[in-house]
């Protein structure tokens, strides 16, 4: 189905090149005249350092083909080795030698049938010498590509050459099998290998992966070898091939997450931007759409539309296909606003902040974003479209590095409402965004517990360290710790009732308060309960702030009540 949703996006929603051709960077040009002579001793230099597009070359249409490392000469358009046989430094004379014979046979059939005098003025002036002919500068590049240009015209954009081109590797000429084409169903000559590569999927090789490939017995089915295991008709190979590098080269229609890249796009165009409210979601939008799909507005030339996705990653020179699916844009539209009603929290000051994109999500899993896994933004992208549940896994990495780092990040604390609402129905009743004292669970009472304590030290000595000695304990086997933290809670407090009663004060109806919801402390908890720890943790820890904040605001105003003079002293 992707293949066959691929090829459907080339037929119509693509401009194609020619038959083997695409957009490529050509830094050097070597000028001709139409009788093989040189126009210039310098071949032309296209590049410039100073554009990001252009600092290696110019890109133009030129003829391409899939390569490995044989000798197989491009036609016309190719490495220095190929047209002029240059050796350059580290180079084998013997196979440059044979790289540009086996070019200048390419050149000889196309110039035997074409007949047009640019391919003749080529093949003239590589007869005279070329090397001694030509100024080659000291900053050559011997990797670049080089072309010839004929009279102000490259013979790559004539139509004889084009089709010449196409006729040269066409697998019915070349005796290949004939089968039924996995994509289109028809019974064709099937490619033993695709004549391009896919462009651009992190950790894949510079020269491109091919999406479908076996080199070796594991991989091959019923005997058959290399791109054969899934029979590609040439055309159906080169269209999907080509539509796919064009949404990976799209800003619009793919972003990366790690090391991955999430696909997608319509069948038709309809203005709808699914990777907006993933890679940069905004306030106003996702509550737009929630609002529209509660009222049950619809647009049905929009939302029947049918959407694709697919996340690809790579494994050396083979892309792989993490995930592939195929739905409707209104259906899109109503998990989305689940994806975002489930993520909602209070940030760390109780605020109301933006939406969260799906790479924040991904990136509170791990340390660093280099150690992300593919599977994770995979995870996060098919309950965003789809609704399906997160999976259980995304919850302990959560929790590992909550317990690593002995905080919870707004990040983390949202991953993990989602995991839970996801995978847990019967969370759906509670209020998860904010704090909510009369929520039932121990581990959530455990962890607002937790940050009453760290408040009341923090209060007294000017540092909570009983998070970074005792969080990993205490949401994990609160029976452990909680007994011996209660009772450290005591000195801090008679501290604050001699120095600060007022704070004192608080501090102690806050802590009395979150202890009328205790009924003892578990021994263990679950990995959902350690998330749930870390809820409770990071809820109250928000509120306490926005309490203050608002405190000090109504001390500045001046109609701050006798509690919130001692609420706005605990920031002092």
């Amino acid at each position: 189905m992707l293949l066959q949703r691929l090829k459907e996006y080339a037929d119509q929603r693509m401009d194609l090149p020619p038959p083997l051709y695409s957009e490529t960077v050509v830094r050097y040009i070597i000028e001709l005249d139409h009788r093989g002579m040189l126009l210039s001793s310098r071949p032309t230099d296209t590049s410039d350092p100073s554009s990001a597009r252009t600092k290696r070359g110019e890109r133009y249409l030129m003829p391409q083909v899939q390569r490995t490392s044989g000798v197989k000469p491009l036609l016309i358009t190719d490495k220095p080795e190929y047209t002029l046989g240059l050796v350059h430094e580290g180079g084998k004379p013997e196979r440059i030698a044979a790289c540009h014979q086996a070019y200048r046979d390419l050149l000889a059939r196309c110039d035997e049938a074409t007949q047009v005098p640019e391919v003749r003025a080529i093949q003239t002036f590589l007869d005279s010498a070329p090397l001694e002919q030509l100024q080659i500068p000291e900053d050559f590049d011997p990797g670049a590509l080089i072309t010839f240009r004929v009279g102000g015209r490259f013979p790559t954009d004539l139509p004889a050459v084009r089709a010449f081109w196409a006729a040269e590797h066409d697998p019915a000429t070349a005796g290949a099998v004939v089968m039924q084409c996995v994509v289109c169903g028809q019974q064709r000559p099937v490619l033993e290998r695709l004549q391009g590569k896919i462009k651009g999927i992190p950790g894949g090789q510079t020269a491109g992966t091919s999406i479908i490939s076996a080199n070796s017995s594991a991989f091959e089915s019923y005997g058959l070898e290399a791109s054969l295991v899934a029979p590609t008709c040439a055309d159906c190979g080169e269209r999907f091939t080509k539509a796919l590098n064009e949404l990976i080269a799209s800003d619009a229609h793919r972003i990366f997450l790690g090391n991955a890249v999430f696909v997608c796009w319509t069948r038709e165009d309809t203005g709808f931007n699914f990777l907006t409210f993933m890679d940069a979601p905004e306030t106003d939008q996702v509550q737009k759409l929630i609002k529209s799909v509660r009222t049950g507005e619809r647009t049905p030339e929009v939302d029947d539309t049918a959407f694709y996705a697919v996340v690809l990653s790579a494994s050396g020179g083979r892309a792989v296909v993490r995930d592939w699916i195929d739905t409707t844009i209104g259906s899109v539209k109503e998990h989305l606003r689940d994806w975002f009603e489930r993520q909602a929290i209070a940030d760390d000051r109780g605020g109301s902040p933006a939406p969260l994109s799906a790479y924040r999500l991904a990136r509170a899993t791990v340390r660093e974003s280099r150690d992300l896994a593919p599977n994770v933004p995979r995870a996060l992208l098919r309950a965003a479209l789809v609704g399906t549940p997160l999976p259980m896994g995304l919850l302990y990495q959560a929790v590992r590095r909550t317990r690593a780092e002995q905080s919870v990040t707004r990040q983390r604390a949202a991953l993990i409402k989602l995991v839970l609402l996801s995978n847990n129905p019967s969370y759906q009743e509670m209020i998860m965004a904010e704090l909510n004292p009369m929520n039932s669970d121990p581990a959530y009472q455990y962890g607002r517990l937790l940050a009453v304590l760290a408040e009341i030290q923090r209060a007294a000595i000017g540092k909570a360290a009983v998070v970074d000695r005792f969080y990993g304990t205490a949401s994990s086997a609160p029976a452990a710790v909680f007994g011996r933290l209660l009772r450290g809670a005591q000195p801090h407090l008679a501290k604050l009732d001699r120095d600060k009663p007022g704070v004192a004060k608080a501090l102690q109806r806050r802590l009395e308060e979150v202890m009328s919801q205790v009924s003892g402390f578990l021994p263990t908890l679950t990995l959902e309960q350690q998330g749930l720890f870390a809820l409770g943790f990071y809820h109250q820890r928000a509120h306490d702030r926005a309490q203050i904040q608002a405190a000090i605001e109504r001390k500045q105003a001046g109609t701050a009540s006798a509690d919130d003079s001692d609420i706005a002293t605990i920031a002092e």
